[in-house]
């Protein structure tokens, strides 16, 4: 009769021969995907290369700065590359406060950039990164290594979307809208490792599909449907997300109040024209935590009160 310690043995050596055999089929699936991608991206920048050069010139006559944006972003293992996009942004979009996520309704995107993000051609000159063979057709956002450097803290498992090559679309990206705050790439995650496990030709060509039904108009809701590609994120992972709000330290807090006088200084006539998510979105980088509403405040109000007791008094003569 067989003990409660053998079938755990049993149990451990079951998921270990199912995890062997999982890496043993994303390693050859990579493989063969590596050069599809390659192929399909060269295939496809024939008829994109007039495209993106005609949408980079009337970027650079609609506002200062280049017409493609290069950024360095963090790929397969850890290795960083730059990832080129059509510039959606004025050029100076982060001089005051740093690396940050966008928003919504985000101030520094351009008329031309909203209409780029909306149509997604924005992400058109990727296909020279999937070429090189950075980056692949569908896989996991890449995300930037300023905020990796946070979010391999913050979220448990984050290095498993690492494990291949970041993608130009994905599950995560065509069921949610970009990052804004922690809880938002929480979400992704899930559907990120979900997209990991799930790995293979069939859900490749369905992402694939779904992204260019929304390109020719297609609603994307539409399009997830027809394609059995909507995801609803657990519970838990929400739960998760809204315990982020943590205490911050007396050091933390002086980082914060440096932060806000920074921004002040650059980008602001006064504390109450300062932009909350993104002073919200610096400190969190800053410090490794992200404020609550109430612990804005009180920072905010707390440099209201030292910049009131810097101001000279004027006295009536």
């Amino acid at each position: 009769m067989a003990t409660l310690e053998s079938k755990s043995t049993d149990a451990q050596s079951l998921e270990q021969m199912f995890d062997a055999k999982h890496q043993a089929h994303l390693q050859g699936y990579l493989r063969w995907k590596g050069v599809q991608d390659r192929v399909l991206a060269t295939i496809l920048l024939v008829p994109a290369m007039p495209l993106i050069g005609a949408l980079a010139l009337l970027v650079r006559l609609t506002s200062r700065g280049p017409g493609i944006f290069q950024q360095e972003r963090v790929g397969r293992s850890g290795k960083l590359y730059t990832m080129y996009k059509l510039r959606s942004m004025r050029s100076d979009a982060e001089a005051a406060t740093g690396a940050v996520w966008s928003q919504k309704q985000d101030p520094r995107v351009t008329w031309l950039g909203k209409i780029l993000r909306a149509t997604h051609m924005d992400e058109l000159p990727q296909l020279f990164n999937v070429i090189k063979g950075e980056m692949a057709l569908v896989g996991p956002r890449p995300e930037r290594a300023e905020f990796v450097y946070v979010l391999v803290e913050k979220i448990p498992g984050y290095m498993t979307r690492l494990e291949v090559l970041p993608g130009i679309t994905g599950l995560s990206q065509i069921n949610l809208p970009p990052d804004t705050d922690l809880l938002s790439v929480r979400r992704k995650q899930h559907l990120d490792v979900e997209y990991i496990q799930s790995l293979g030709w069939s859900l490749d060509l369905r992402i694939i599909l779904c992204t260019s039904l929304r390109l020719v108009g297609i609603s994307g809701f539409k399009a997830m449907q027809w394609m059995k590609l909507q995801r609803r994120i657990p519970e838990f992972v929400e739960a998760e997300g809204r315990g982020e709000q943590l205490e911050l330290t007396p050091e933390q807090l002086a980082i914060a109040f440096e932060a806000c006088e920074k921004a002040l200084d650059e980008d602001a006539s006064s504390t109450d024209e300062l932009d909350r998510e993104a002073l919200r979105q610096t400190i969190t980088f800053s410090v490794g935590n992200s404020l609550s509403d109430d612990q804005l405040t009180g920072v905010l109000n707390q440099l209201r009160e030292h910049r009131d007791q810097q101001s000279p008094s004027v006295q009536s003569q």
